[in-house]
């Protein structure tokens, strides 16, 4: 992917585009792949950077959601777990088995959530992983060493996926572009043009980077902007009612020592009625999620008091060891585009099946959903654009669609895996010049090569791009992010052509927006 290629052609364009995308996010990049793979003209923009928002603040799961089966909603849950199975098979070099266990403290929870999983299992039916069972105390304490064993009576082992959310993005992103799709980040919507008859017919974009506008003409916009769907569909409509009741989840981050074994915890059901996981990830631990109600919202949403306090004291419950704020690596949130209910103030119980708006100018609106169905999503997006523009029909080719870095072959460096195939590209790198092969920050799992990759290859901009979304940096360790800045800063410029002045800007930018991750410093709570 090239920025500046991508800049280039959508400023001179030979036709209108079949569809414009608005919205770098799963499902935004997953309409791209869809309708270039149908063989559409298709763009994408994206007034940040790819995944900046929700999609690269996920529980790191790919799941049917064994809490949507206990509410009885279960197309949801089968519709998920087919898309799982889709997904681990197409995207294996992100996309891999987890073993969740449930610890139980209660007599009847053993049998309960054994006959659920079970259910669970036979819902997944020829895409499932691994069959679930029940466990002994023993076998329990045997697969999580750090479980709290007072009152533990057996736990149940089931299955579920596991995958890396923004690496994925990027992966959707090569994909799309790899089809024949024009991807550009930093390129925001600044308003909707329409024909006299009032219909839309593209934007006008403004380069976030250098403040230049151009219009984009398209035969149709899909509005994919997740939690900010409603204000682009006020841009068209400023009468329009908002559809967007935004929920906030959080997640802290611990060290391995914490669940030192393979196996992942889930809690299915905690004080506030959500489900409570504790995940291995890149060598440490995750753990969420929260659900709380916002009112506003914004692209760096902050953990409330309230919300890390939460997590602390159900992750003492769950684990031996009680988790202190100083062994906390990083604390982020993310928001989710829940579609509203009639009056219902209570996220937990509103849709998460996703929800398509077609507006009386032809503006499509999408959101809701979650990243285990985003290929569903699209597919729908695409099936619908196609009817409302008058574009060739086509069939969707993405369920055996493999994406972008898509490989089995084992990758022996563990830094390389996420690339997959990639992976060769970097040892190249390293190949011709061994000083890349130096660490980014000692602890730190990322070397130097990665960012010459970033920049060359996957329109990595700015520090941000490189340490929260390429590299996971800045959630795996915040405070070792901040100081890998000044470094990453650097190189970046010296690939970008940019100044010292860029340079020092990066890296205050960056450490004012990374202190919000540090569960230490004050400015990570809202």
């Amino acid at each position: 992917m090239n920025r500046e290629h991508a800049l280039s052609s959508l400023r001179s364009p030979s036709e209108p585009l079949d569809i414009l995308v608005i919205g770098g996010g799963a499902t935004g990049l997953g309409t791209a792949v869809d309708a270039a793979t149908r063989g559409h003209k298709v763009a994408l923009i994206e007034q940040s950077d790819f995944a900046k928002g929700t999609s690269s603040r996920s529980t790191k799961l790919v799941h049917g959601g064994v809490r949507y089966l206990r509410q009885g909603n279960v197309s949801l849950v089968l519709e998920a777990l087919r898309e799982r199975g889709f997904l681990y098979r197409n995207a294996p070099h992100l996309v891999r088995d987890q073993a969740f266990v449930i610890p139980n403290y209660r007599w009847w929870e053993g049998p309960f959530y054994g006959v659920g999983m079970k259910v669970y299992d036979a819902l997944a039916g020829r895409l499932g992983l691994a069959p679930s069972r029940n466990l002994s105390r023993e076998q329990t304490i045997e697969r999580i060493p750090t479980i709290e064993t007072k009152g533990l009576t057996g736990g149940v082992i089931y299955h579920d996926g596991q995958f890396d959310d923004s690496r994925l993005a990027i992966n959707l992103a090569q994909t799309a572009a790899a089809h024949g799709a024009v991807i550009a980040n930093y390129l925001k919507c600044i308003q909707l043009l329409k024909t006299e008859n009032g219909q839309i017919c593209g934007v006008l974009a403004e380069d976030q980077e250098t403040g230049e506008q151009f219009e984009i003409l398209a035969k149709a916009v899909v509005n994919a902007t997740g939690v900010f769907a409603d204000s682009l569909r006020m841009l068209d409509d400023p009468k329009a009612n908002a559809i967007i009741s935004a929920s906030q989840g959080i997640h802290i981050v611990l060290p391995k020592r914490f669940l030192p074994n393979d196996a992942a915890i889930m809690v299915p059901k905690t004080d506030d009625g959500r489900v409570l996981f504790a995940v291995p990830w890149h060598d440490r631990v995750v753990v969420g999620t929260t659900d709380t109600p916002l009112a506003s919202h914004s692209l760096e949403p902050r953990a409330l008091s309230s919300e890390r306090d939460f997590i602390m004291q159900h992750a003492a419950k769950y684990l031996e060891h009680d988790p202190q704020p100083e062994d906390v690596l990083s604390v982020y949130a993310g928001l989710r585009p829940l579609v509203k209910s009639g009056d219902s103030s209570d996220t937990a119980a509103l849709s998460r099946d996703h929800t398509i708006l077609i507006s009386d100018s032809g503006l499509l609106t999408v959101t809701g959903g979650k990243w285990t169905t985003y290929r569903r999503m699209a597919e729908d997006v695409v099936d619908h654009v196609e009817i409302l523009s008058g574009i060739e029909e086509d069939a969707c080719k993405t369920k055996t669609l493999s994406i972008a870095g898509s490989t089995r072959e084992p990758i022996s460096a563990s830094n390389l895996s996420p690339y997959g195939s990639a992976a060769q590209a970097i040892e190249t790198l390293i190949e011709k010049d061994p000083r890349a092969a130096a660490a980014l920050h000692p602890r730190l799992p990322y070397q130097q090569a990665e960012v010459l990759h970033h920049a060359r290859n996957e329109m990595a901009r700015t520090v941000e791009d490189v340490l929260a979304r390429r590299t996971r940096a800045l959630l795996l360790d915040a405070r070792a992010a901040i100081e890998a800045a000044p470094l990453v800063a650097r190189m970046l410029a010296s690939e970008l052509q940019k100044d010292q002045a860029w340079i020092d800007d990066q890296v205050a930018s960056f450490i004012e927006l990374a202190n919000g991750y540090d569960f230490m410093h004050p400015s990570s709570t809202s």
